[in-house]
């Protein structure tokens, strides 16, 4: 099933998003997370662990924009895209409801997330079964 452009415009924000921000902390750890006001040090173990993870974000990335192009690449796009934009910000609420209120530059990140992961399940409702009911109750009758 193609994608309409509202989709395409979806997958190509969230893989522009996941692709970037994954190529920075891949490269410059401590400067994406000074940032945030996060000092990083030296530590070879966490920047290691910062860095696998990056790269891991930022192939999922690169998988929502091949969907837009391979169609065979589409679903495994869709998919990448709903879990790095729901799994980011789910992580966030458990660290906000066990650690505390994070900083305003944390906060935003999360509310990016948060609104990205809206865009996603409202663009691939439709391929999630996730329509109107009122729509599914009138596919019923039909038949």
């Amino acid at each position: 099933m193609p994608l309409t452009r509202f989709q395409g415009f979806t997958l190509f924000l969230s893989g522009v998003t996941a692709l970037g921000i994954g190529a920075v902390i891949l490269f410059a750890p401590q400067s994406f997370y000074a940032d945030s006001g996060i000092a990083l040090g030296d530590d070879v173990n966490l920047l290691s662990e910062l860095r696998a993870q990056a790269a891991g974000l930022a192939a999922l990335g690169a998988l929502m924009l091949a969907g837009i192009l391979r169609s065979a690449l589409r679903q495994a796009a869709i998919a990448a895209a709903l879990i790095v934009y729901l799994a980011f910000p789910a992580g966030r609420l458990v660290g906000l409801i066990t650690d505390g209120m994070p900083n305003a530059s944390i906060l935003t990140a999360l509310v990016v997330e948060l609104a990205l992961g809206a865009l996603c399940l409202i663009a691939f409702r439709h391929r999630l079964g996730l329509a109107a009911p009122a729509a599914h109750s009138r596919r019923s009758a039909a038949r």
